[in-house]
Formats: C-alpha cells, sequence, structure tokens
C-alpha cells in the first residue's frame, strides 16, 4: 500500500470485518465448503507443504505475549511473525514461543516507511539502516529465517530511480551481519510507487547480487497492477515466502482503490488454484503469512480457515 499506516489501516479494520453477523456468515459458509470439498486443516493431507502464520498485531485475545500465542496456537496457526524495533522482551517472546510449540518465520521491519532507506537526508537512512540491524539481531533471537522489507518509497521528494539506488546501496550495508547471522532479508511488493511490476522486481533483486536477499511475495497487494500467479512464475526462487490477503477488483472500480481489500481471503480475484499451480510450477514450499484485519481466537479461526483452503485450493 502506500502511505506508512498500510498495516495500521488493515489491522484497525477488524471491527468491520469481525461483526458478530459477518463472522457467524462465515464460520457457516465454510462448515458448507468444508462438507463440500473436504476439510484440509483436519484430513491432514495437506496438497502443498505451506504452512500459516499471522502478523502478531492481528491478536486481539491475551494480556501477555503467551496468552497471544495461545489464541493463535488455538486458532489453527502454525507460526507468529513479530515486529521489530519493538517494546516487547525478546525473552518472554521466546518463552511464549517456547511453551506454546509455535514458530517465529519472520520479523517486520517496523520503521521502514518513516525511516526509509530511500530518504534524501542521509541522517534518516542511518536510523533506517540502524533499525533493520536490530531487526535481522531479534530474527536472529527468535529462530527467523527473514526480515521483511520495504525498502523505500517514491513520492515528491523521492524519485523511482532514486528510491532504486539508494535503498540498494543501504541494504547492501548490512548483508556482512546477513551473513554472519545467517539471516535474510525479504522485498515486500507495496503500494509505495515502486517495484511494481515482477519483472522489475526480479531485476532489483539480482542486482543486489547476493543471496541474502530474496523477495516476500504479498499476493493481494499484487492484484491490482498484475496476475499474481503469473508474477509467481516470474520472481520464481526469488520467494521467499507470501503475504496473504485478498483483493476485489470489482469492489475497487465500484467504491475506490482501498476498498479492494474489505473481502476475505477468497472471495476476491487473487485466482487462489492459479496462486498454487504457479507455486507448484516452482515446487515452493515454505511459510505464509496472514494480513489482514484480525480479531479473537474465533475470528482469527475463520481466518486461519479461509487461508488454508486459498493456499491448498
Amino acid at each position: 500500500m502506500s502511505n506508512p499506516d498500510r498495516r495500521q489501516f488493515l489491522l484497525s479494520s477488524t471491527a468491520m470485518l469481525a461483526s458478530s453477523a459477518a463472522l457467524a456468515g462465515s464460520v457457516r459458509s465454510t462448515e458448507r465448503r468444508a462438507q463440500e470439498q473436504g476439510d484440509p486443516m483436519t484430513d491432514g493431507k495437506r496438497r502443498r507443504d505451506i504452512k500459516k502464520a499471522l502478523k502478531y498485531g492481528m491478536i486481539a485475545d491475551g494480556d501477555t505475549v503467551l496468552e497471544k500465542f495461545q489464541s493463535a496456537k488455538a486458532a489453527g496457526f502454525e507460526g507468529i511473525e513479530m515486529d521489530s524495533p519493538s517494546n516487547l522482551d525478546i525473552q518472554e517472546v521466546i518463552a511464549a514461543r517456547d511453551a506454546t510449540g509455535m514458530v517465529i518465520p519472520g520479523v517486520v521491519d517496523s520503521v521502514h516507511w518513516q525511516d526509509t532507506l530511500s530518504d534524501p537526508d542521509p541522517e534518516v537512512r542511518a536510523r533506517g539502516v540502524a533499525a533493520l540491524e536490530t531487526a535481522i539481531r531479534d530474527a536472529k533471537a527468535y529462530g527467523a529465517t527473514t526480515v521483511l522489507l520495504v525498502p523505500g518509497v517514491v513520492n515528491g521528494k523521492v524519485t523511482y530511480g532514486e528510491v532504486w539506488t539508494r535503498s540498494q546501496e543501504e541494504i547492501r550495508k548490512v548483508l556482512p551481519l546477513c551473513e554472519e547471522l545467517d539471516m535474510n532479508i525479504a522485498i515486500e511488493n507495496v503500494w509505495n510507487g515502486f517495484l511494481m511490476g515482477p519483472h522489475e522486481q526480479a531485476r532489483y533483486i539480482d542486482e543486489i547480487g547476493s543471496p541474502r536477499v530474496g523477495f516476500y511475495f504479498d499476493v493481494g497487494n499484487m492484484v491490482r497492477y498484475a496476475r499474481p500467479a503469473e508474477c509467481i512464475d516470474v520472481l520464481g526462487p526469488r520467494i521467499m515466502k507470501l503475504d496473504v490477503k485478498e483483493y476485489s477488483l470489482t469492489r475497487m472500480r465500484e467504491e475506490g482503490v482501498w476498498k479492494g481489500f474489505g473481502v476475505e481471503i477468497g472471495d476476491g480475484d487473487c485466482d487462489w488454484p492459479a496462486v498454487g499451480a504457479a507455486l507448484d510450477r516452482q515446487e515452493w514450499t515454505g511459510w505464509a503469512s496472514a494480513e489482514v484485519g484480525g480479531g479473537d481466537t474465533q475470528r482469527l479461526t475463520v481466518i486461519a480457515d479461509r487461508m488454508e483452503r486459498a493456499l491448498q485450493s
């Protein structure tokens, strides 16, 4: 998406998405699909080896880190992605991870929209690099393998070419740390006016020239610009992880671009069977993380079910 409030926008939509009437209808719908298609969450037979995670900020239930981890596990998720830098106690997070058996597959750089690696001010870029280094170290402590990064923002003071050049230069500064800690940086496609097509995404990654830098492919974010399945074919092994949300082109045309996100996973234009087929062509396995309006354990259960069906369709 196109502004620093991207994740907040999605997570703040919880109240709308988790209303009792909508939730009841969604549960009935998933029950009908389970009867008609079989339930991939309970029959033990996944078509694809793709594990489900969600963003920590989506979890509404629980006053402690442990309680939030327990809520996510009860909902059917296998992992949780954390934010860094953050004010959470690392040891408390690790204890919650170990107590629940949940995995922390990745960390999201929490300041990449604010202290961008493309800013004209070198001091801002330096803060961005320092935050990225913190996220890399936290990810190592959590046992994660990637740090999700938005590399920059095209706006009135920064051109596309400047984002390209500056962000690559700043990312290269942290590659020695990535090597030291065996950590990877995964660039996400977002509405930042940058890397909107798969060929430029692939070229950007390849120019950095390190296996430590890959792509965090957000399926729903891509629909506005290109067919996600075709993008997967182009990006291929550069894809390290997936973000899962839905997008409706109909709602975009009728109500505005932001309204396109106002549909549940599986009810928009991502074309999940085509996405799955493209992943199969790449023999891709790994982690996919939900990034939608969250809520309590019941709401998260609906998200996990819809996510499973989408990824296994």
